[in-house]
C-alpha cells in the first residue's frame, strides 16, 4: 500500500474520506498533524496523513500548509497526493462556521484581512477559490481528485477506485470499505455517521449536502460571489447558476 496525503479546503469531505484511510488495517492515520509531528513521522509504517497544519516559514501566498520542498524531503516518493475537493457553493455554505471564528481554516490567505468587513458568504468564497487555484495549481500535475459529490453519489465504488490508486487489496479489506460507504449520506438519518472532526463545524440548517445552497444562500449572494469562485470552479468543471 502507498503512503497518502489527502489536501484540499475545509469543509469538502478531507476528514470523511481521510477516515476512509483510517478504517483499512495496515495505514496509520494522521489528522491535521502539526509541522513538527508531521516531520518526525515515521515512514517505515504505511500512513494516510489529511492536510498538515501549517508549517512555520511557509509562504503565505502559496495556497498550502507547506513548502512543497520541505514537503517532498519528509514524504516518500512512492507516496500519494489526494486533492479533495467540493462545488464552490456548497462548500461556501459550510465553511461559515469556521471562517466566522477568526478566520478559523488553514491555511489563511495571505491577504484575508483585506476581506473581513466583506459579508462572510464572500469571505469564504475567496477561502474556497484561493486553496483551489493558488493551491491546486502548485500540484495539480500529480494529484489525483476526489470529488465530494461523487462520493455521495456512490461512495463504495469511489472508495474502491481510490483505494486502488493507493494500491490497497480490496477484497481484502471490503467489509472494511462498505462499512464506511453506509456513513456517507447525502441525508441525515440513522446510518449517517460524521467525520468526528468536522462535528464541531456543522449547521443544521439544510435538508441534504449536495446542492444544499439552495437552502442557504440567497440569489443576491450567489450573484455576489459567482465572480470570486469562477476561477476555482473552472478547474473542476464545476457549473455555477
Amino acid at each position: 500500500m502507498r503512503h497518502v496525503c489527502i489536501l484540499g479546503c475545509g469543509r469538502s469531505g478531507t476528514s470523511i474520506f481521510g477516515e476512509l484511510f483510517q478504517s483499512i488495517p495496515g495505514y496509520q492515520y494522521y489528522s491535521e498533524p502539526e509541522w513538527p509531528d508531521f516531520k518526525n513521522i515515521d515512514f517505515t509504517n504505511t500512513v494516510a496523513i489529511k492536510v498538515p497544519r501549517v508549517a512555520p516559514g511557509t509562504d503565505p501566498s502559496s495556497g498550502l500548509p507547506f513548502d512543497l520542498e520541505q514537503f517532498y524531503n519528509h514524504f516518500p516518493p512512492s507516496g500519494i497526493i489526494f486533492w479533495q475537493v467540493r462545488h464552490p457553493l456548497d462548500t461556501v455554505c459550510s465553511l461559515r462556521v469556521g471562517i466566522a471564528k477568526s478566520w478559523g481554516h488553514h491555511p489563511q490567505p495571505h491577504n484575508y484581512r483585506e476581506w473581513l468587513n466583506r459579508p462572510l458568504v464572500e469571505q469564504c468564497a475567496y477561502h474556497w477559490n484561493y486553496i483551489n487555484t493558488r493551491g491546486f495549481t502548485r500540484v495539480e500535475e500529480v494529484a489525483k481528485i476526489n470529488k465530494f459529490e461523487d462520493m455521495i453519489c456512490d461512495p463504495f465504488n469511489v472508495a474502491c477506485r481510490q483505494l486502488v490508486l493507493a494500491g490497497v487489496d480490496i477484497d481484502k479489506h471490503r467489509k472494511q470499505i462498505q462499512k464506511w460507504a453506509s456513513r456517507v449520506q447525502d441525508v441525515n438519518n440513522a446510518e449517517f455517521v460524521e467525520a468526528h472532526c468536522s462535528r464541531a463545524y456543522s449547521r443544521n440548517d439544510h435538508s441534504r449536502k449536495v446542492g444544499r445552497w439552495r437552502e442557504n444562500l440567497s440569489a443576491s449572494e450567489v450573484s455576489g460571489i459567482k465572480p470570486i469562485i469562477q476561477p476555482g470552479a473552472r478547474n473542476f468543471d464545476y457549473i455555477l447558476p
